[in-house]
């Protein structure tokens, strides 16, 4: 595999910024690992980190390189700050770099699929959140979607921050502003029923959250709204916590149930 840091200044953003992105590599006498690379295109994951993290904490905290050696597909970590994956109240638009600036100049720079088909997104606790936020609201872009340990009640969640004073609520407010999240295109519950309505096509979606973590109640909800309504979601309810330790195990749990068709 190739590990690149990739520095490049984003017009939406208005600033340098980076991202951490995996390439898969063809080999023969490489030790210990086992590389597969398909020709043409690469199927790509989009890999989003969480609210105290940056784009290269998931090679720093997981073995991710070698995880996706075996899959034939890249990986792209981009830097996102606090913002929740939206165009903030108070700050840059990040949303509308994640949806579009970032897909279109990683495929500029490497060599990334642009078929929906090929494309997959993932991240853990903010970036769950944004995961299924992205392909929910793009499902003419992404496949397959996989939230660990998500927000994924972002309504109540910045509505409890502000009740208990948390120490992240200055953060939200400059995402969010005042705006109550119910009923708009940031609330994951509202984004589907709209979705439901329309004649696209759903994303397969993968829920995991650990049994010890304070989002667990979240996502109970979740899931529970999914299966009501009848999405194609798949779920893993275990013991864990809101850590690396669970979210390193569960990444390949991921890895292996994306539908990648090159997978060898």
């Amino acid at each position: 595999m190739a590990l690149i840091k990739c520095d490049f200044f984003s017009e939406v953003l208005t600033i340098s910024t980076s991202m951490t992105v995996i390439l898969p590599e063809e080999t023969s006498t490489q030790i210990g690992l086992k590389n597969n690379r398909s020709e043409g295109k690469v199927p790509v994951l989009y890999l989003l980190h969480g609210f105290s993290d940056d784009h290269t904490i998931w090679t720093r905290r997981t073995s991710i390189e070698r995880y996706a050696a075996e899959y034939g597909i890249a990986v792209v970590m981009p830097q996102v700050d606090h913002s929740f994956y939206a165009d903030m109240q108070y700050g840059k638009k990040y949303w509308t770099f994640i949806s579009e600036e970032l897909p279109r100049s990683a495929r500029s720079f490497f060599p990334l699929s642009d078929k929906r088909d090929n494309n997959f997104v993932a991240g853990l606790s903010m970036g769950g959140y944004g995961a299924f936020k992205l392909a929910l609201r793009k499902p003419e872009q992404f496949v397959a979607a996989a939230s660990l340990s998500g927000v994924l009640d972002i309504a109540t969640h910045v509505e409890k921050a502000k009740e208990d004073e948390n120490p992240i609520a200055n953060s939200l407010y400059q995402v969010y502003g005042d705006h109550n999240l119910h009923g708009t295109n940031h609330d994951l519950f509202t984004v589907i029923k709209g979705l439901l309505e329309s004649d696209q096509e759903l994303p397969q979606l993968f829920q995991a959250c650990g049994t010890e973590d304070f989002l667990w109640e979240d996502n109970q909800k979740f899931y529970q709204f999914a299966e009501e309504y009848n999405l194609p979601i798949v779920h893993t309810f275990s013991d864990g916590a809101h850590d690396w330790e669970y979210w390193d195990a569960k990444i390949q749990e991921v890895l292996a149930w994306l539908p990648i068709k090159s997978r060898s």
